[in-house]
């Protein structure tokens, strides 16, 4: 069987199980916690079965320490805790059609960008063969390094800043959140490109470049979802008509970290 179909196969029943444990729970939050894991089978189930090299071994454990640490926060920090507020209003927007959309809209959607944006890590899986790093796909690594540095730090400073009471009401404007209204958005999509160049760099010096760039289909993907779809436009909307929160986004850049206008 083509390894991309069985990657595919196997996704679908993950995403399904992980439907089933949300409709026990009452809880789609449970897709934002199997989020992560998704990316990790698919990059273990294609290096299983695939001809992975170094670059690959590599970029599968650089996936596997983002998904650990991603979904940890994710469970942690709603354990106890209602729905999240996008899946309440969600649930109360559907109606009796919730459990079906639920299944299509959560987590068959969320199913298929996992499987797009884990493109470049199976591609690396399924062709590099024992192929060592040259110079862009070492570069990947250093983008790479940097998105989890924004991602990990800004997540850490978020939550110190909301265990604090005395911030209740107010925005975090601070470390990394001082430069970028989404440090932790920023970071992630920073992470995909690393990887897509270790593709790219890794198949570029034995396949044609225009199969190679077939990598970035990945990280465009989630940058534009991060962008213009799940991540910051529903954020930033649950906090329109806070003055504090217009006057930062007034000065602050919404994703690519910069100095703040005066």
């Amino acid at each position: 069987m083509n390894l991309f179909i069985l990657a595919a196969i196997f996704l679908f029943i993950y995403m399904s199980f992980a439907f089933v444990v949300s409709l026990i729970r009452k809880d789609n939050g449970t897709a934002d916690i199997a989020y992560g894991w998704g990316f990790v089978l698919l990059a273990w189930i294609t290096f299983a079965h695939g001809m992975p090299g170094i670059p690959a071994i590599v970029a599968n454990i650089l996936v596997t320490i983002w998904a650990v640490r991603l979904s940890l926060r994710i469970y942690l920090r709603g354990r106890g805790k209602p729905e999240d507020f996008r899946y309440k209003k969600w649930r109360e927007e559907w109606g009796k059609a919730f459990v079906i959309r639920s299944f299509l809209q959560v987590y068959m959607l969320q199913g298929i960008i996992i499987y797009i944006v884990s493109i470049p890590v199976m591609m690396l899986n399924a062709y590099n063969g024992p192929i060592i790093f040259g110079l862009i796909s070492m570069f990947g690594i250093l983008i790479w390094l940097k998105g989890f540095f924004f991602e990990a730090v800004g997540d850490a400073e978020l939550a110190r800043f909301m265990r604090n009471p005395e911030n209740k009401g107010h925005v975090i404007q601070t470390g990394l959140w001082y430069y970028t209204r989404h440090p932790n958005y920023y970071g992630e999509s920073l992470m995909w490109w690393g990887l897509a160049l270790v593709t790219f760099g890794t198949l570029g010096s034995t396949f044609p470049l225009w199969f190679a760039a077939l990598a970035f289909i990945g990280p465009i993907v989630i940058t534009f979802f991060l962008l213009k779809v799940s991540g910051v436009p529903m954020l930033e909307k649950h906090f329109e008509g806070n003055p504090e929160w217009e006057a930062y986004k007034a000065r602050t850049s919404v994703f690519i970290p910069w100095f703040p206008k005066k």
